[in-house]
C-alpha cells in the first residue's frame, strides 16, 4: 500500500518499488510506473496501484475420483502482474487519494480465477483416475495438468497475468479411508517387525544352544579329564603302595636275614662260650679231681669265704684253732713252740 501524507491540501504519494502506480489527473495519465513519489490534488486525481511482485497463492479444494472417493488436493501457484496497465483496465485495483487503500479487492479476483481455473484442471484429471492411482502418481499427473491448463487460460494473458510455478502439495484421502489404505501396509510392517523378532529369538535361541552345547562339551571334557585324574591318582596310589610293599619286603627280608645271622652269630657264640666253659669245668674237675680232699675242703672254705659278708674281726679259741689247723694239716701253736 502507498504511503499518502497530507500538507496544506496536497497529498503526496511515495510507493513502493514493487508497487506499479498510474495517476490520472482530470482523465489524464500524469503519472505511470513503480516506485513513484509525487504530489497532487485528491479532487483531480485517479490513483491505481498495481503490485508487480510474485506473489504465492496457496489453495485446497476437494476432488472425486474414478472410484467415486472423495480426496483433498493442496496445491500452490506463483504468480506476477507483467501487464499493470492491463491489470488496471481489467480489475479494480484503484485507491483511495486520501487513504492508499483499495477501493475493491482485485487481489481476491485474481485469487479466484487462479483457484477455479486450477480446480478444474485437477478435477478433470483426478476424475479419470482411481483413488489408488491418485495418491501414487496423481501429484504429478494434476501438477502437469494444472501448469497447462494455467498457461493455455485465456483470461491470464488479457489480465496481464503470468504464472511462475505451479506445485501440488499433497493429494489426500478421507480420514476412514487413509486409515484403511495404512492399514495392508501397517500390518505388512508388522509383519515384517514380528519376522525381525522371530528371527532375532531364534538367532538368540540358536546361540543359547550353541553356548548350552559348548558349556556341556566344557563339563564333559571336564569330566573325562577328572577321570583320567582319577585313574592316574589310582594308579599312582598302586604303583606308591606296590613300591611300599616292595620296600616293605626288602625291608623285612633285610631284618630277617640280619636277623637269622644275629642269631647264627649268637649261637655261634653260645657254642664258644658253652664249649669253653664246658672246657673251663672239665679243667676244673680235673683239677679239683687230682688234689686231695683237704685241698677240696679248703677251696671250699674260700669259696664260702668270698660269699660270706665281709668280717672285721674273728676271735678263736685255741681248742678251735689247733682243730682247725689240725684239719688242715698244720701245726698248733703248742706243737710249733
Amino acid at each position: 500500500m502507498a504511503d499518502i501524507t497530507k500538507r496544506f491540501g496536497w497529498r503526496h504519494l511515495r510507493s513502493a518499488p514493487t508497487a506499479h502506480i498510474r495517476h490520472h489527473n482530470r482523465g489524464r495519465l500524469t503519472h505511470d510506473g513503480p516506485g513513484l513519489s509525487f504530489r497532487y490534488r485528491s479532487l483531480h486525481a485517479a490513483l491505481s496501484e498495481v503490485p508487480i511482485n510474485e506473489r504465492e497463492l496457496a489453495m485446497a479444494f476437494h476432488a472425486r475420483t474414478s472410484d467415486f472417493q472423495d480426496v483433498t488436493v493442496q496445491a500452490t501457484v506463483t504468480y506476477r502482474i507483467s501487464d499493470p496497465a492491463e491489470a488496471a483496465a481489467r480489475l479494480d485495483f484503484s485507491v483511495d487519494p486520501d487513504t492508499g487503500v483499495w477501493r475493491g479487492a482485485p487481489l481476491e479476483q485474481i485469487a479466484t480465477l487462479l483457484t477455479e481455473t486450477a480446480q478444474q484442471h485437477t478435477l478433470d484429471v483426478l476424475a479419470r483416475t482411481p483413488l489408488a492411482g491418485a495418491l501414487v502418481d496423481g501429484v504429478a499427473a494434476a501438477q502437469e495438468r494444472v501448469a497447462e491448463g494455467l498457461a493455455a487460460e485465456p483470461r491470464l494473458p488479457a489480465t496481464g497475468i503470468d504464472v511462475v510455478a505451479v506445485r501440488v502439495v499433497a493429494i489426500r484421502p478421507e480420514a476412514e479411508v487413509e486409515r484403511a489404505l495404512r492399514t495392508p501396509a501397517r500390518e505388512q510392517i508388522q509383519q515384517e517387525a514380528d519376522r525381525a523378532t522371530y528371527e532375532r529369538r531364534a538367532v538368540a535361541v540358536e546361540r543359547e544352544r550353541t553356548i548350552a552345547e559348548n558349556e556341556l562339551a566344557s563339563q564333559i571334557e571336564l569330566a573325562r579329564r577328572e577321570e583320567q585324574l582319577v585313574e592316574q591318582r589310582g594308579t599312582n596310589t598302586r604303583r606308591e603302595a606296590e613300591e611300599n610293599a616292595a620296600a616293605d619286603g626288602v625291608r623285612a627280608e633285610a631284618e630277617a636275614a640280619r636277623k637269622v645271622r644275629l642269631a647264627r652269630a649268637e649261637a655261634e657264640a653260645a657254642r664258644a662260650v658253652g664249649a669253653a666253659r664246658a672246657e673251663s669245668q672239665a679243667a676244673w674237675l680235673r683239677v679239683h679231681g687230682e688234689v686231695n680232699a683237704s685241698t677240696l675242703h679248703a677251696l671250699a672254705a674260700t669259696r664260702l669265704a668270698e660269699n660270706l659278708p665281709r668280717i672285721d674281726s674273728l676271735t678263736l679259741s685255741p681248742d678251735v684253732l689247733t682243730d682247725l689247723l689240725a684239719k688242715l694239716g698244720r701245726p698248733g701253736p703248742e706243737t710249733r713252740a
